[in-house]
């Protein structure tokens, strides 16, 4: 089992989230974080002053998911988060090492 992670633009949240049901896998975990990379955060200017924003507003979207089904969902969340511009996010997948369905017991990929 994996653990897919992708930091995306708040923006991008319905298209990510319909491109996942699509591919049959409609659980997700979604945390709203801050953060940012190469784009270095933005300067604002707000009653006539710059001012530097160096943490964005971002979104996490957590998927777990057979091994099998890995690379169908990272395609689909790369093509709909995807805008072209610097910002568009980062995909990382971990190992899963045990799942277990609290409700009704079941374990490993059964639980998912």
């Amino acid at each position: 089992m994996k653990e897919i992670r992708a930091i995306i633009r708040p923006e991008k949240l319905g298209d990510v989230l319909s491109a996942l049901e699509e591919v049959g896998h409609p659980g997700v975990t979604v945390y709203q974080v801050e953060g940012h990379g190469r784009q270095a955060g933005l300067v604002e200017q707000f009653r006539g002053r710059e001012f530097r924003v160096d943490l964005l507003p971002k979104l996490e979207v957590r998927v777990v998911c057979k091994d099998a089904d890995v690379e169908g969902i990272i395609q689909a969340i790369a093509s709909a988060a995807r805008t072209g511009e610097i910002g568009d996010g980062k995909i990382f997948v971990y190992e899963v090492l045990e799942a277990l369905r609290i409700r009704s017991g079941e374990r490993g990929e059964e639980a998912i």
